[in-house]
């Protein structure tokens, strides 16, 4: 008589025995074709800022024209700046992604009748530059300064790169929790910067000019 024995588990392919967690795709310059649509930079307007139209053939872009948002309270401001790599290149392939709180400091949470959606998206061109058209935020919570969440995508970045943009002008920045995590030789590089009628704010993948970047 054989003594019987148990077949050991078989494992799929969903197991963290056999694959461990696996890291997000690679994002390449395909996003360009699909993600970024009509107006998407546009938070306050109607304009069809943000979209690459010029990366494929007219008939293919077919996304629908941005539609009016309303009266938005709010001081308008336009945010530009340029994504660079480590030789500070021009990266014409990145995408961003904005979002932040209205002009009274409060996130969009379905509450909220202010028509500011909060929420945007920007290819960057050929030069590397991206723009955005919106308001300025109010403090949020009564502790932290004016800012807004950026998040980078690009050629090479397997993972969505987050930073924060604060105005030079505020004087709020300098009780900023958040801001004060990151060392002051740094902080440089989360402050945008009037430059004409739009704040300047570049973005460093790499290099001693690097952006700082948090974990998320």
């Amino acid at each position: 008589m054989h003594d019987q024995v148990n077949p050991a588990p078989r494992l799929d392919n969903q197991d963290p025995v056999l694959f461990g967690q696996t890291p997000s795709q690679t994002v390449g310059p395909f996003f360009h074709y699909g993600l970024p649509w009509k107006g998407c930079a546009d938070l306050i307007g109607d304009s069809e800022i943000g979209a690459r139209p010029e990366l494929f053939p007219a008939e293919h872009y077919v996304l629908a024209s941005p539609t009016a948002k309303g009266e938005v309270a709010g001081e308008p401001i336009v945010i530009e700046g340029a994504v660079l790599d480590a030789d500070g290149k021009a990266v014409s392939d990145a995408m961003i992604e904005i979002w932040q709180a209205d002009a009274a400091g409060r996130y969009v949470d379905g509450s909220s009748h202010s028509g500011f959606i909060g929420w945007g998206r920007a290819s960057t061109g050929e030069d590397g530059v991206y723009r955005f058209v919106t308001i300025r935020p109010g403090r949020v919570d009564d502790q932290q300064a004016p800012h807004i969440a950026i998040g980078v995508f690009g050629r090479g970045v397997i993972k969505r790169l987050a930073t924060r943009l604060y105005f030079e002008d505020d004087a709020a920045n300098a009780a900023d929790p958040i801001l004060a995590l990151v060392p002051a030789e740094r902080r440089q590089t989360l402050i945008a910067r009037k430059v004409g009628q739009a704040w300047r704010f570049d973005i460093v993948l790499q290099g001693d000019r690097e952006t700082v970047f948090f974990d998320i």
